[in-house]
């Protein structure tokens, strides 16, 4: 006599898990089971990625279904799962997508444990709809390393009363091994990308290294020719050298915190770094203001070289040489451009246009246009200097 009934069951009734202990279990083909496990070891070493589908292969095959396959649920942000390696009659369904919080597949993962279901269409009418009877379907929850929910792995039956106690222990073994398995390949996935990434940064740090030694050789032989004295020499390269330290502790730090990129270092906190020593650590002699935008590392170079350079003459003749001096620093994207502002207010009274002819002046020019391809603009008012620089934003990214 058929359990089913003219009466739609409530979703509770079409769960029969109870009837597995209470069928009489068939006899148990240990050997059959080790093998399968050495198969599915023997795939994870050779071939890893036909883990799963010949997981399904071996579950129809030991509990003799009529189809079987995976339903892999796709995140907290979707809620639905996915059939996978569909095998047997249900196969044409490949690829289907079945709702997370009203399935079978749903249940045995908030259960936890194997769960049997008698003829679910008749409450899920997205099984019905689909013109699918499913007399009977063994359901396994596949966990990675048993904590992150893989899916589900579901076995169909050609008739009711099919599965017992022994296919559910079967299936929990290979599914548990099998989540194991895959945890474990996921791990040297992300140790293996992570070693990677490593190994890229290692470089690109070297060949930054090699860089700063480069710019570093040509500050000296540049300074050595426009300085009159060793004392004058001496100053006016340690400040430009420690520019340079402090760009590099910025990207060396930003290293230390990300395994994504070096290109990482925020044009504001870059322009904070090298401002702070020329103002005796006040905050108050100068104001930043602009949004966050990413430079890369080749970028960071030059652009300390030319803060560090507008923040010197303004030590020397500007703002910054008298008490009540103020830099105001403003930068801000415009179309494919970044526009930075310098603005310097409160310092001595300009009578005249100066000759910008000076080193510094030279090395903030090549800087600007050759190194960055952007352009310069000064002008003098009679309270200050006022400095505009534009340079392409893909500059800064390179």
């Amino acid at each position: 006599m058929s359990l089913l009934s003219p009466v739609a069951p409530s979703v509770a009734q079409v769960y029969i898990t109870e009837e597995l202990s209470r069928r009489a279990s068939r006899k148990t083909d240990y050997l059959r089971e080790k093998r399968a496990l050495q198969e599915l070891a023997s795939r994870m070493v050779d071939a890893p990625e036909e883990v799963l589908p010949r997981f399904v292969d071996l579950a129809m095959q030991m509990t003799g279904g009529i189809a079987a396959g995976l339903s892999l649920y796709e995140g907290d942000d979707t809620r639905v799962f996915r059939w996978r390696y569909l095998r047997g009659l249900l196969s044409p369904f490949e690829g289907a997508v079945t709702p997370r919080d009203f399935s079978p597949c749903g249940i045995t993962l908030d259960e936890n444990r194997p769960v049997l279901s008698l003829h679910p269409e008749r409450v899920y009418d997205w099984i019905s709809e689909a013109d699918i009877e499913v007399p009977e379907v063994l359901l396994v929850p596949l966990y990675l390393g048993g904590k992150q929910p893989l899916g589900t792995l579901w076995i169909v039956s050609a008739e009711e009363g099919h599965f017992d106690a022994g296919h559910a222990r079967a299936m929990t073994e290979l599914a548990t091994f099998v989540g194991a398995a895959l945890a474990l390949l996921e791990s040297q996935k992300r140790l293996s990308r992570a070693l990677e990434e490593q190994e890229r940064l290692t470089a690109e740090m070297g060949h930054r290294i090699k860089n700063l030694f480069a710019i570093a050789a040509g500050m000296i032989r540049t300074t050595a020719r426009h300085t009159s004295s060793k004392e004058e020499m001496a100053a006016t390269l340690s400040g430009r050298l420690h520019a340079l330290a402090s760009a590099h502790d910025l990207v060396s730090r930003t290293v230390r915190g990300s395994e994504a990129s070096l290109r990482v270092t925020d044009l504001g906190e870059l322009i904070d770094v090298i401002m702070r020593p020329h103002c005796s650590g006040q905050a108050a002699r100068y104001s930043l203001g602009g949004p966050a935008i990413p430079c890369s590392d080749k970028a960071v170079d030059g652009l300390a070289l030319v803060t560090h350079e507008l923040a010197t003459n303004a030590a020397k003749y500007g703002a910054l040489s008298t008490e009540d001096g103020h830099v105001e620093i403003g930068w801000q994207s415009r179309g494919d451009l970044v526009v930075l502002t310098w603005t310097e207010r409160g310092g001595p009274p300009v009578q005249n246009r100066p000759e910008v002819s000076g080193h510094g002046s030279r090395l903030i020019h090549t800087t600007v246009t050759r190194q960055l391809g952007g352009t310069l603009d000064y002008e003098w008012h009679r309270d200050g200097l006022a400095v505009t620089i534009a340079v392409p934003s893909s500059s800064l990214l390179i």
